[in-house]
């Protein structure tokens, strides 16, 4: 069943049962959606994305070993009285943050089917109303409006929306790529009419990646349960978008929103750095000091790799 396009994005939808084997052996314990960036863990970002824009209830996909996910997102009320206790305000606000968020719920996919699969777990909890997805491994900077831009198209057209980002051709097959035909009226906002999951670059039929936020029509779903294990085994939410935007009649289709900002991409070791780094020379409280140290530190020895024996086995 599709929703009207003036229907609300009030849900959000969290995949986030991931192994993060990249990450090994860091996310062998700890799940890659906790590791910090700066002083919050990667999936606090993503939540406050969403309620930037809107969005207080939150749907989480986990899966085993994901247990504190629930516990950041939940009350500390020994920590908080301890600080309370100390008189420590700051450090007090930081800690209600994340519970102060919104409505966090938790659900478990039971098996890691593909990200469709994932999609697919939240359909008694979204019901028949469009909801948006966050991936975790995209964080968006909070001074982008990404989201809400997503929203906004959904409601001027109708259907479903992904997020698309120009990347160069050399990295295209690591990405779903889109065809997209212009829609009179519109600057960055197109109309997706084939997607390609991870193409050759000779194969790619633009240049524009399908990155990870997307606002879904909740005809979604029926079109998931009816769609087949694809790349990998898994049952791809691609294919399903892929159904969409090539039979119009039921969802209004599929349109994307080409995304023009800064994005960090933390589910890749080398990326997740650069993240930290960027972050980091921004934060309101220690950036200055980071900044400075790490313009001098660039032009030693070891900052510029001048200095031997420098690197260090893993």
């Amino acid at each position: 069943m599709s929703a009207s396009r003036n229907d609300p994005v009030l849900k959000a939808v969290i995949p986030a049962a991931g192994l993060g084997t990249r990450f090994l052996p860091a996310s062998k314990a700890i799940p890659k959606e906790m590791l910090p960036v700066v002083d919050k863990p990667a999936i606090q970002y993503v939540v406050e994305e969403a309620a930037r824009a809107g969005i207080d209830d939150v749907l989480m996909i986990t899966g085993r070993n994901k247990a504190s996910l629930e516990d950041h997102f939940d009350r500390h009320w020994e920590l908080e009285a301890a600080l309370e206790r100390k008189l420590d305000d700051e450090k007090l606000r930081r800690v209600r943050k994340s519970a102060d968020l919104g409505n966090v719920h938790f659900v478990r996919q039971g098996e890691p089917l593909g990200l469709g699969h994932a999609v697919l777990q939240a359909k008694a909890h979204v019901g028949d109303a469009p909801f948006a997805v966050l991936l975790g491994d995209d964080l968006i900077d909070e001074t982008e409006h990404l989201l809400e831009d997503m929203i906004a198209a959904r409601g001027r057209h109708g259907g479903s929306v992904v997020a698309l980002m120009e990347v160069p051709a050399d990295q295209i097959h690591m990405y779903g790529c889109a065809a997209v035909e212009s829609i009179d009226g519109e600057t960055d906002v197109v109309r997706v009419t084939s997607m390609v999951e991870k193409p050759k670059a000779e194969d790619a039929p633009s240049n524009l990646a399908i990155i990870g936020r997307y606002v879904l029509d909740p005809s979604i779903f029926a079109v998931l349960e009816q769609t087949a294990p694809g790349r990998g085994g898994e049952i791809q939410l691609t294919d399903a978008l892929l159904a969409q935007a090539q039979s119009r009649n039921d969802g209004g289709g599929v349109l994307g929103v080409v995304f023009r900002g800064n994005r960090y991409d933390t589910g890749d070791r080398l990326d997740y750095l650069k993240a930290v780094v960027r972050l980091a020379v921004r934060h309101r409280e220690i950036g200055d000091d980071f900044r400075s140290w790490l313009g001098e530190w660039v032009e030693t020895d070891e900052g510029s790799g001048a200095a031997e024996g420098q690197q260090l086995k893993h």
